[in-house]
């Protein structure tokens, strides 16, 4: 039964780490619309909720195939002063706009590899910030790091720096797979780089797995497992790979040959939930698996866990500003993403400028779908009433979901989702259906990954 639903439905789909989907960005505002936008939820939001910081840090010293992430391939480190003093003019530029001191609740160092770069310049990186801001009472910092050029120097450095979260990015710990996807790193040096994190004092400690990658078997995923469990990290996402070699061309170093087939990879999931269920782990949104101790299952048991463009977090920032190429904000009515190329990025800065190259003004009604999208994304389920202005927009949705519903994968009513433990693996299906920019009659609609 469940590689049938997986043939049914594992069809082309967004990602919906935004609403709408960044292809379907249509609505362009020029940059002192931007930026007014910005200025507005500031003034609204910063004493209460506080600003979220994303930085992106994007060089790497090897291309991992299966990424699709904006990075810069080098083994020259003379590139980290120059674009740290670039990310922290640009911070100049957002603080000369803010009419009053930023209170922070959540810094992300995304990339890329952070940890490419030196304690010494991450520390130059996290002072520049945070000595112009004040931070929240229960701040969280967290950082992505890359096992085998994370030393002990870097944890230590970022712990006084105030994180407290990491996120190691494992894939899979099989070494045929590591070979295809240029990602070699292994159970020793990981166990290692762990048992550091925790005797230095990091309370989170997240692993990135994902299922579906070339040369993946139902015995390299028992494997991976069996090896998280000794490690036991406090977070898991366990999540698809996202083919899309017509946008990321290194991944036409392997061919769709060696990925599995929707079947398999289907089975690759389910064993994966099935080990990671079986030593304590609960799930927790889309994709993501935590310990019941952890903060991010008390906020999604509490119902507050959101979801923003640096995944699932217990900060719920109705300001978000993204710092770095590519990086994107977002000021909750709109949303804007800087130039992707790092010359292009610089050169603006420089210049004084915004490196902001692509914006998307959300009007009411889809204001209104991505609130219902967020919820099914985080607890699965959402609610709406009648009287709603927007309310005929969800007029469709039972009648379109009555596949899944007879599946078992949705319960739905007139004015009411969810999303059963059954149905979790095709939360994007479902919010799918919601999507006002993917109507059957629709034509010319980008081309996504698969949905499972």
């Amino acid at each position: 039964m469940a590689t049938t639903l997986t043939r049914k439905y594992n069809v082309p789909g967004p990602r919906y780490t935004s609403y709408p989907s960044v292809p379907f960005w249509q609505k362009k505002i020029d940059l002192e619309g931007w930026k007014s936008k910005i200025k507005d939820t500031f003034r609204l939001t910063n004493k209460s909720n506080g600003i979220s910081l994303y930085i992106h840090l994007p060089f790497c010293e090897s291309l991992c195939t299966y990424c699709g992430c904006t990075t810069r391939i080098t083994i020259n480190h003379a590139v980290e002063k120059p674009y740290i003093d670039t990310v922290l003019k640009e911070w100049k530029l957002y603080l000369d706009l803010l009419e009053d001191v930023p209170e922070i609740a959540e810094i992300h160092l995304g990339g890329g590899t952070p940890t490419f770069f030196s304690p010494q310049n991450l520390t130059y990186l996290i002072e520049g910030i945070t000595q112009t801001c004040v931070m929240k009472a229960a701040a969280e910092f967290s950082f992505e790091a890359h096992p085998n050029n994370t030393t002990d120097t870097h944890l230590k450095t970022l712990y006084n720096l105030g994180f407290r979260r990491v996120s190691f990015g494992i894939q899979d710990f099989d070494s045929q797979v590591q070979q295809i996807i240029n990602r070699v790193q292994t159970y020793e040096q990981v166990q290692k780089v762990v048992d550091s994190a925790r005797a230095i004092g990091y309370t989170s400690i997240n692993f990135d797995l994902i299922y579906g990658l070339p040369l993946q078997t139902l015995t390299s995923i028992s494997d991976t497992c069996t090896k998280v469990a000794t490690l036991q990290p406090d977070r898991i996402a366990f999540y698809s790979y996202a083919h899309v070699p017509w946008i990321k061309p290194g991944q036409r170093m392997f061919t769709e040959a060696d990925l599995p087939s929707h079947e398999s990879k289907r089975s690759l999931y389910e064993l994966g939930k099935q080990m990671l269920t079986n030593m304590g782990y609960q799930e927790i949104g889309m994709d993501h698996f935590s310990l019941p101790d952890e903060a991010l299952f008390r906020a999604a048991n509490e119902g507050h866990m959101h979801r923003n463009f640096m995944g699932y977090t217990t900060q719920h920032s109705l300001l978000s500003i993204g710092l770095g190429v590519s990086a994107i904000g977002d000021a909750w009515s709109a949303y804007g993403q800087n130039l992707k190329k790092v010359e292009e990025y610089k050169k603006a800065v420089i210049s004084n400028e915004f490196p902001i190259f692509k914006t998307h003004l959300l009007n009411d009604e889809e204001a209104y779908i991505r609130q219902h999208i967020t919820q099914l994304m985080c607890k699965f389920e959402t609610s709406w009433s009648p009287a709603d202005p927007h309310a005929h927009l969800l007029n469709h949705v039972e009648n379109q979901l009555q596949e899944m519903i007879a599946d078992e994968l949705v319960i739905a009513t007139s004015n009411h989702l969810l999303i059963t433990t059954k149905g979790r693996p095709f939360v994007r299906n479902v919010c799918m259906a919601l999507d006002i920019y993917l109507k059957p009659n629709r034509s010319s609609q980008p081309q996504f990954s698969s949905t499972i």
